[in-house]
């Protein structure tokens, strides 16, 4: 398995920025292209068949990502998270760095944000601020009143007893009749998945992102009415949208709608769509399609589909684009694209999920997808390897 990535590489998440007059713009990277050190602690490498080169191993790492940071968790063996973007400490804000976080080893889980890197131990959890060689501080810690015995089967944010908020105060309460199973965070609102398949949302609902009908914000958690008798197995949460997939394989999202983000027709992209081709038209060509409906705010859940007959694995929210995988194997991506987060190769938006070729082109399975803010991270296999 090898990860790559797609989109905002301002702090080089994606791979090392290269600082030359004739480099071109290494922010914005359009395609997928292959995570270069993953691991910055002696990867272990394998010899790949296909390429008659010796390739590292990847198979045992997953990502988490911010807007200028990501962390790759070695999740069996010696455990621990490499981190590589923006430097945290306030002396050099445009440096890129990335290194081993020697306080990780022996962790179980790994969740990065701007400001903390949160990493959860059998019988505690952590949070360390300025990740960099000069120094790191660990801003809050827990520890369990009885070792924590959940293993991979509960991530993070959850941990015994609530969840961790990426603000202080870090550690929030949770009832422990809601029986949580998974629960993602967006930048307002949070949506939560019970061991029954219900899927509950609060926070901030000013964009319809609770898809509770509304736009009001709900305090305490509350159940998705609309999904009632309709168990999901996974949810993931945007900047202002939501998403989830049932246990059939179909996908539901919510939210705002600004950059098509919810696979919706989006007023904002026929805007832009027809301002760039207005040129040399007339006024009645330019308003053509004036009377078509679009969505701005979906308060409710939207059934989904993408252009092939299957189903939905996974699906990953960025803080205003999607991703989702499917049961054959291939990514699909809509929403905004301007820094390549969508990965065809453009810096173009789109309210449609389409496909990104790259892995079909290569003949690639799709195991897992990432969103970060403004990038993408997505892990694949050959499919002689995945079959075989």
């Amino acid at each position: 398995m090898k990860w790559f990535g797609f989109g905002f590489n301002g702090f080089g998440q994606i791979f090392p920025r290269v600082k030359s007059e004739n480099s071109g713009d290494s922010s914005k990277v359009l395609s997928p292209a292959a995570v270069l050190s993953l691991c910055s602690c002696g990867e272990k490498t394998s010899f790949s068949p296909k390429t008659k080169k010796t390739e590292p191993e990847d198979q045992n790492i997953r990502i988490t990502a911010a807007w200028s940071r990501k962390a790759a968790i070695h999740i069996h063996g010696g455990k621990h998270v490499c981190v590589s973007g923006l430097r945290g400490d306030s002396e050099q804000q445009d440096e890129e760095f990335r290194g081993l976080v020697v306080e990780s080893e022996g962790c179980e889980d790994a969740l990065i944000t701007e400001r903390y890197l949160i990493l959860r131990f059998a019988d505690r959890v952590e949070c360390w601020s300025q990740l960099t060689p000069a120094g790191k501080a660990l801003a809050w810690s827990r520890v369990w009143d009885s070792p924590d015995n959940t293993g991979d089967t509960v991530t993070l944010p959850l941990v015994p007893g609530g969840y961790i908020e990426s603000k202080p105060p870090f550690f929030r309460p949770l009832s422990t009749e809601l029986c949580a199973v998974s629960l993602a965070l967006g930048t307002e609102h949070a949506v939560l998945l019970t061991t029954s398949g219900t899927v509950y949302t609060w926070g901030s609902g000013s964009h319809g992102q609770l898809g509770q009908g509304s736009v009001v914000s709900e305090d305490e958690p509350r159940a998705v009415e609309a999904l009632w008798g309709v168990p999901m197995n996974h949810v993931s949460a945007g900047g202002w949208h939501s998403a989830c997939i049932s246990a059939g394989g179909d996908l539901y999202i919510w939210g705002w709608n600004e950059s098509g983000q919810i696979g919706l027709p989006s007023k904002g992209l026929n805007d832009e769509s027809q301002k760039g081709q207005s040129t040399g038209k007339d006024k009645q060509t330019m308003n053509k399609g004036e009377d078509d409906i679009f969505i701005s705010i979906q308060a409710f859940p939207a059934l989904v589909d993408v252009p092939e007959m299957c189903e939905i694995r996974q699906v990953s929210c960025g803080s205003r684009h999607t991703a989702a995988t499917t049961s054959t194997g291939n990514l699909y991506t809509w929403g905004w694209g301007h820094y390549g987060q969508l990965g065809h190769g453009s810096k173009c938006s789109s309210d449609q999920p389409k496909a990104v070729e790259y892995f079909s082109k290569n003949g690639m399975f799709v195991e897992d997808v990432v969103c970060g803010l403004w990038n993408t991270f997505v892990s694949a296999v050959p499919k002689e390897h995945r079959f075989s």
